[in-house]
């Protein structure tokens, strides 16, 4: 990470250039950000804009932000690997775990793949002030194959609302409620991307695992967007101004943009832990239910979604918490509760 001693908060915007994703404020890897781990695994472009990361079965490979933000969007254009991809993982989210372990704060995407002829997963998290033991996943399907194209992802993260996006469609909206308390993602975080070896629970629970005769593994980030405000982690500040404001740059959701989240929820939604009647007999404070998502979801899992009790012989009853863990592992939500 740079360190800027003296000041309390910079409020930057790295621009280099404006790119083709609705002309956002783009920036260079290394104006951005720093290697994590994965030595060669990690290969900067030669437009100096773009990065591929890879897993093989020596390593995987990630980068991290230079610099902690309190506050802001944040985006980059992702192409996925292709053909077997069970047991690979794909991420790109915000997280303060290095400096808060115990409290610590995280926004997730992660993209789950799949066997030959499955398609890839994309899951959404949030955790807030080490909140781990309470899941807010939501895990939904693809409308585009993302491993033939570059596709833009993003994060717009706010005092009171969390919204992330996907080809600048919204598709989860997480506001701030009275009830989260420090639940709500509110100190500083850095930004990372990694690739990485989750064969114990990405695809089916563990069932399908990483081939390695099929890597390297590669994924593109490009478009990078950092907007939003540097922090000190020396000397934090507990109030940021964020920086100037672009036309390209969300705040929000817009009533078109409403209407397209509410459709690709119907359509697209695989899991939602505010339906999920086995972990949650009453869902959290800051979930927003909506009867047709509700109704899709117990078609699709009436145990799951519609505290359908499963009946077993008594040689084979179980506790229901057992039930529970088996129906997450199979949908690959034992990420956090293993």
């Amino acid at each position: 990470m740079r360190f800027h001693p003296g000041l309390l908060v910079i409020c930057s915007v790295l621009v280099l250039a404006y790119g083709s994703s609705r002309n956002l404020p783009i920036i260079s890897f290394d104006e951005g950000y720093s290697q994590l781990f994965g030595d060669e695994n990690l290969m900067v472009l030669k437009d100096g804009k773009s990065v591929h990361l890879s897993l093989d079965e020596r390593t995987g490979s990630g980068f991290v932000s230079h610099d902690l933000y309190l506050h802001g969007f944040f985006s980059a254009s992702i192409k996925l690997p292709a053909d077997y991809t069970a047991g690979v993982v794909v991420a790109f989210y915000m997280s303060n775990g290095d400096m808060y372990e115990k409290t610590h704060d995280e926004l997730d995407f992660e993209f789950l793949g799949n066997i030959r002829g499955k398609d890839w997963r994309i899951q959404t998290n949030v955790y807030g002030n080490g909140s781990t033991s309470v899941g807010r996943e939501e895990r939904y399907g693809f409308w585009f194959d993302p491993s033939e194209d570059l596709h833009q992802y993003s994060i717009l993260w706010t005092e009171n609302q969390i919204i992330f996006y996907v080809d600048n469609v919204p598709i989860r909206e997480i506001k701030r409620t009275e009830a989260m308390g420090g639940e709500f993602p509110s100190k500083p975080m850095s930004l990372y991307a990694t690739i990485w070896d989750g064969s114990n629970w990405a695809t089916n629970g563990g069932r399908y695992r990483v081939n390695y005769k099929y890597a390297p593994y590669i994924t593109q980030f490009s478009d990078l967007v950092l907007h939003g405000c540097a922090v000190n982690p020396i000397e934090q500040s507990s109030t940021c101004d964020l920086p100037p404001s672009f036309e390209s740059v969300p705040t929000g959701v817009t009533s078109d943009q409403r209407s397209k989240m509410e459709n690709f929820r119907k359509k697209h939604m695989q899991y939602s832990y505010c339906y999920d009647r086995i972990r949650y007999k009453v869902p959290l404070s800051e979930c927003a239910i909506n009867p047709q998502e509700a109704k899709r979801l117990q078609g699709f899992d009436p145990v799951t979604f519609g505290g359908v009790r499963c009946h077993h012989g008594k040689r084979h009853r179980r506790s229901r918490s057992s039930r529970a863990r088996q129906v997450l592992s199979e949908k690959g939500v034992i990420s956090t509760f293993a």
